[in-house]
């Protein structure tokens, strides 16, 4: 596949519809990368990560910043895949993998997605809107996939919330939308958010959770899964890149502290502070542990009734993945 061939496959979002899919497309982008660039571009401060840069069909562009202790490549990708095949297997029979399989499974979320967001900056300038767009939407999708291939229940939608007076009497219904809606035993018991950066999106999943707890009277565990908080910067030399850190830990901090504590926040690239600074890795993990442990201790405890709660599914224009679209 050249880079046109990739860029029509990665803007058609209905192609990525398994797990299987994002790994066949994975493994046609890195298999392109081996000879398709220009150049690789190694950023000046952090020298772990890397720019991709496409030839004349890519305009030159500059892809997202890369990290090279994540992102597999072609050679490795095709082993690492039967691996993460073989990790959501063991834990959809509700097996523990073993924990030397914690890194592949971190590597592997990480290399099927930034593939996607790489060939996503191939793009013309005037479309990077599209490509942003396209980028959130298909990880959102791959984490409920990959939730959805443990025979957990998962979809996204708008639930319409009773609010209730001291008698319990409705007084009205309050919308709120979701990555994440996880169930079991027809009982909501995990809302998340899945972004592929916290910027500008972390005050808002505090809120969410203090909201919809304060206005159902209920502690139902509220998580968020962000991909990475790095961005690309220019340097003062010409032509040289670096990286800035997009996480906010005075925010993070603060609404952990003042308001309340979120029950689960993972990463895929976490941050050096995130595991240095004492507060910041009380809360923040990398995203082995949500599909190791937590998501099974959170499934255990007390939920919500969805008989409270109105789902708006696919008929109203919300797409829902329901647990027999395992991989295939």
């Amino acid at each position: 596949m050249n880079l046109s061939d990739l860029l029509g496959y990665v803007t058609n979002k209905e192609r990525f519809r398994t797990v299987n899919d994002y790994i066949d497309f994975c493994g046609r982008y890195l298999e392109f990368v081996e000879t398709g660039l220009q150049a690789r571009i190694v950023s000046q401060n952090e020298s772990h990560y890397q720019f991709f840069q496409y030839r004349k069909e890519g305009s030159f562009n500059i892809t997202r910043p890369l990290n090279s202790r994540l992102i597999y490549d072609a050679e490795t990708f095709s082993k690492a895949a039967q691996q993460f095949r073989m990790t959501l297997e063991q834990m959809r029979d509700r097996q523990q993998p073993s924990g030397n399989l914690r890194e592949n499974l971190i590597c592997t979320i990480y290399t099927l997605q930034q593939t996607i967001g790489a060939a996503l900056d191939g793009l013309p300038t005037g479309k990077s809107n599209q490509a942003r767009k396209v980028n959130g939407d298909l990880f959102e999708r791959l984490i409920r996939l990959l939730i959805v291939s443990l025979n957990v229940d998962c979809l996204s939608g708008t639930m319409q919330v009773p609010v209730k007076d001291v008698d319990g009497s409705e007084l009205f219904k309050s919308s709120y939308q979701h990555d994440l809606l996880i169930s079991k035993d027809d009982k909501l018991k995990i809302i998340g958010s899945v972004k592929t950066s916290s910027k500008d999106r972390i005050d808002k999943v505090f809120m969410d959770k203090f909201l919809y707890n304060r206005l159902t009277d209920t502690s139902l565990p509220h998580i968020a899964i962000f991909l990475n908080d790095v961005q690309r910067k220019k340097t003062a030399r010409e032509n040289q890149y670096g990286v800035n850190s997009t996480f906010l830990p005075g925010h993070f901090k603060a609404f952990t502290v003042k308001l309340s504590p979120l029950d689960g926040v993972y990463y895929c690239d976490i941050r050096p502070n995130m595991v240095e600074d004492d507060l910041l890795s009380k809360h923040i993990k990398t995203i082995d542990h949500f599909f190791y442990s937590d998501i099974w201790e959170l499934l255990n405890k007390h939920g919500q009734s969805l008989d409270e709660i109105a789902i708006e599914r696919k008929e109203n224009g919300v797409e829902k993945i329901t647990s027999n679209k395992l991989l295939s």
